[in-house]
């Protein structure tokens, strides 16, 4: 079995590229802003969220000064902020995805429901429009027999 020495140095690279790069100046970002923390206490941290261990059994962070509890606590209520926040916004991703999923679903049944109509109203009047290559054409409606009556009775409303 593989035994630790006291103090084991692993290393990280960032390649040069758009996520590397755009982390690195996260990683600078944060350390900037919090002077007290080195890469190392960073990347354990991470490591410590990421593997899902519980705050009870992670070892307390060591700060140069001795923090106030009310420092402390602020840091607990930034933490779960945090948490919050990332739970919220994969809620959020996640709700999006499915909308995209439905309204892809909604919009083919639609593209579907129009073929089907136009397919049928092609059949329900094939004496009345002929398609072809998209072009409508209208065809004249076979002529009917005219009433004798009619016709006499029409040329005196034609005078009237």
């Amino acid at each position: 079995m593989f035994q630790w020495s006291k103090k084991v140095v692993k290393s990280v690279t960032f390649n040069p590229g758009l996520a590397d790069e755009s982390l690195l100046a996260q990683v600078e970002s944060y350390l900037e802003k919090q002077p007290e923390k080195t890469f190392s206490d960073l990347c354990k941290e991470a490591l410590w969220q990421s593997l899902c261990v519980p705050e009870s059994v992670r070892p307390a962070p060591k700060t140069a000064a001795a923090t106030t509890p009310i420092e402390q606590q602020l840091g607990e209520l930034q933490r779960q902020v945090a948490g919050l926040e990332e739970r919220f916004f994969a809620k959020g991703s996640n709700r999006l995805e499915a909308l995209e999923h439905h309204l892809l679903q909604l919009s083919q049944q639609v593209a579907q429901l129009a073929l089907i109509v136009n397919e049928r109203s092609l059949i329900q009047s094939p004496s009345q429009v002929e398609v072809v290559n998209n072009t409508s054409y209208t065809v004249p409606a076979p002529p009917q027999e005219v009433d004798p009556v009619i016709s006499r009775l029409s040329q005196f409303l034609d005078d009237f």
